[in-house]
């Protein structure tokens, strides 16, 4: 019994963990996103301005280096991958929270 328990435990902190981060850190990352102003040009589940956040979740979803890719777009902007439109740099938003919403967004479903 004490062997399953102890394994329950790990099974339950395995999938707690997001690219390193405990989820608890990622539930506030919607919250994160609305007050740095990415929810006045993307949703999670439409386009609006931007890509939606499950359209982008999903292009990305195989792709090792997405994490570090998009934490560099978001803070510097840029256009192409999605169309014309510019999305502009967020140097005024914090790395560390640059890269809280971007792990949020790749565990979009």
């Amino acid at each position: 019994m004490k062997t399953f328990s102890v394994t329950m435990i790990a099974l339950a902190a395995h999938f707690t963990l997001a690219n390193g981060v405990l989820a608890a850190d990622l539930k506030g990352a919607e919250s994160l996103a609305k007050a740095s102003g990415c929810l006045a040009c993307h949703s999670i589940d439409k386009k609006i301005v931007g890509p939606a956040y499950k359209d982008v979740a999903l292009k990305y979803r195989n792709d090792k280096s997405a994490q570090n890719k998009l934490v560099k777009k978001v803070k510097a902007g840029g256009k192409g991958v999605w169309g014309n439109d510019m999305m502009p740099p967020n140097a005024h938003v914090k790395d560390q929270d640059i890269t809280t919403i971007v792990q949020w967004i790749l565990t979009i479903r």
